[in-house]
């Protein structure tokens, strides 16, 4: 019999739209799929099984009166715990927001429901976004399922894990300096930060307002490609959203499928590499990279010298408007609230009480940053400063795209760290994100999909970059390498994982 879970999005699709399995079948194998492994992954924060269960029979007799739906109604997808959902707990990974639950949707979470994808549940995930390894959770850490003493990378380390652990064949994540893409690297999955504005950010939960990108979480390129159509698009209540009207990303994907890549230049980005990366990293890097060249692209060196100042900006900027965001948790208006235990009760004493209670230390961490950042005296030469490196980086990009049609480099430095390695080093957490925050600060697209394992036997991500509003390009590209590395391998990645494929079987239909 067919395990429902360990099929793609887009082969599940098909299947539905044959009649040859139901959206309650599939649903109700992934449902069993979380209760059997998500012990010991903790994927989830929140799992809506009768919801996500109406939603599927709902699909299923809508298509048996034949109606014609969408590509992906009744395929089951995660949604990160930083997107709003009507009547689900919706935390943020906080202490502050512990039973919060949200009286509308985000967008993005409206066009899921109106295409008919039941929504299993919220995934785990770093603090307000503040992570690289999701041990920053207030509710626990999610483990990787390569190696569950490993971390599944951060902020949205609980998508990616519930799509490598076959608990999800999609989700949502946002992205605001690498929380898709450096997950997607050290679990074998593959995550898209579209555009800056190319997906309504109306109903995240906002981290840095000029930097967070919701974006899909999946198995394959095309699986993305297809919930990126979905999720995307111009949203009036989001003043930062892009008015055009996208092409079709699966339709890119799939041009790209054939592996030929003629005439394409890819630009290798000399500061995203040397120092610092993996040997295994960067060997399965450069052997992607000879795939590339055989499939026909021209491979170029390019340099962007402004990105060595790009992790310092981004802490600036990043914990600047965190601050300002984060000022609505205040114990006042909803979410948590804790009064003083001894003196006098006051709003200044609640707020402070609050804050202290319900915020984790990372957080308060960047909090403290980024107020002293934006305070009288220091704005310019800290926060002002940022932005300007910031242009300088933008410009680097674009002088880069001048020369190249996609710039490439190694996903994140390392793979999967064990836990505690890093979490009492600030810095060296954050290094984890120095290739992937550049195009967060540029606002441009990024994917990373799976190229191959390092030495230590875990997965490596390969990043792809392109210009902003032409993110059918990382799809192209993207499902191109994908299908010549699936060609060399003879399997997927996903396919040589030990903790996935000795866990308990609970999905098979």
């Amino acid at each position: 019999m067919t395990d429902l879970t360990r099929l793609t999005a887009a082969d599940l699709a098909d299947r539905l739209r044959a009649g040859e399995v139901s959206s309650v079948e599939a649903t109700q194998a992934h449902l069993d799929r979380i209760a059997a492994v998500d012990g010991a992954v903790h994927a989830f924060l929140h799992v809506n099984a009768d919801e996500a269960l109406a939603t599927a029979a709902d699909v299923d007799a809508r298509r048996a009166a034949g109606e014609d739906l969408p590509d992906l109604a009744g395929v089951p997808i995660a949604v990160k715990d930083v997107v709003v959902t009507k009547n689900q707990v919706t935390t943020a990974g906080s202490k502050i927001l512990e039973g919060w639950i949200p009286p509308y949707d985000a967008t993005l979470v409206e066009k899921l429901r109106a295409t008919g994808m039941p929504i299993l549940g919220k995934t785990n995930m770093d603090e307000f976004a503040m992570g690289s390894s999701t041990e920053h959770s207030a509710y626990g850490p999610t483990r990787n399922p390569w190696d569950t003493d490993r971390i599944p990378g951060g902020s949205g380390g609980g998508s990616a894990a519930a799509v490598a652990a076959y608990e999800a064949p999609l989700a949502i994540g946002t992205d605001t300096g690498g929380s898709i893409r450096q997950p997607a690297a050290v679990t074998g999955t593959v995550g898209i930060k579209p555009t800056y504005g190319s997906v309504s950010r109306y109903g995240l939960i906002a981290l840095a307002s000029s930097l967070d990108q919701a974006g899909p979480c999946s198995r394959t390129v095309l699986d993305s490609a297809l919930l990126h159509d979905v999720i995307g698009g111009h949203d009036p209540r989001d003043s930062t959203s892009l008015p055009e009207r996208a092409p079709s990303y699966a339709a890119a994907a799939r041009e790209g499928s054939g592996g030929d890549l003629t005439g394409l230049r890819v630009g290798v980005v000399t500061e995203l590499g040397g120092e610092g990366y993996q040997p295994g990293v960067r060997a399965s890097f450069d052997a992607g990279l000879a795939q590339l060249r055989e499939a026909g692209a021209e491979i170029v060196e390019v340099s962007c010298p402004s990105f060595s100042a790009a992790l310092a900006a981004y802490y600036l900027i990043l914990p600047s408007e965190a601050s300002s965001n984060l000022a609505k948790f205040d114990g006042m208006r909803f979410g948590l609230r804790v009064e003083p235990s001894e003196g006098p009760v006051t709003a200044e004493r609640v707020m402070a009480a609050t804050r202290g209670a319900g915020f984790g230390p990372e957080v308060k961490r960047r909090i403290i940053l980024g107020t002293y950042a934006l305070s009288a005296g220091y704005y310019d030469a800290y926060y002002g400063s940022a932005q300007k490196v910031r242009t300088l980086i933008q410009r680097d990009f674009a002088a880069a795209f001048e020369a190249a049609d996609v710039l490439v480099s190694p996903t994140a430095p390392t793979t999967a760290f064990r836990f505690g390695e890093k979490v009492d080093d600030p810095m060296a957490m954050y290094l984890n994100d120095v290739a992937t925050i550049p195009a967060n600060l540029a606002g441009i697209p990024g994917i990373s999909l799976p190229s191959g394992l390092s030495d230590d036997g875990l997965p490596v991500g390969f990043q792809i970059l392109a210009p902003a509003r032409a993110d059918e390009r990382l799809y192209r590209v993207g499902a191109a390498l994908e299908a010549r590395l699936l060609a060399a391998d003879g399997t997927s990645v996903l396919a040589h994982a030990p903790e996935l494929m000795n866990a308990t079987e609970g999905a098979t239909r």
